[in-house]
């Protein structure tokens, strides 16, 4: 099973980006998905998730309202739209699944390697 990060990068504040995740080895239409962000010198934090099929959605209230988590089953991809952006997003944004059938899992079982995410003023 694998899971593997793109679309990190450098932008500025205000700006946008998208990140997406392709997963491999799991029958992830069945899994619950989910991003985990982790800023420097803090623990990870689960900041937005989503139901095997795609219809409920969580998110941290520090990402409400700028970030769209969202899925494709079809081709077993994970995205994150982040819009908005501040620089305290700065952080490695991993990407998640698990097959527990629990939503909004703070202990997901397969991790991604993380992707770097950086807002610069």
């Amino acid at each position: 099973a694998r899971l593997v990060e793109s679309g990190g990068g450098l932008v500025q504040a205000g700006g946008s980006l998208r990140l997406s995740c392709a997963a491999s080895g799991m029958t992830f239409r069945l899994y619950e998905a989910s991003w985990f962000r982790q800023a420097p010198g803090e623990e990870r934090e689960l900041i937005a998730a989503i139901t095997w099929n795609g219809q409920t959605t969580h998110y941290a209230d520090s990402v409400k309202g700028r970030f769209t988590i969202s899925r494709d089953n079809v081709n077993d991809k994970l995205y994150l739209q982040m819009d908005r952006l501040r620089v305290e997003d700065t952080g490695i944004y991993y990407c998640t699944a698990d097959p527990s059938g629990v939503p909004a899992t703070t202990q997901p079982k397969f991790w991604g390697q993380g992707t770097q995410v950086t807002v610069s003023s």
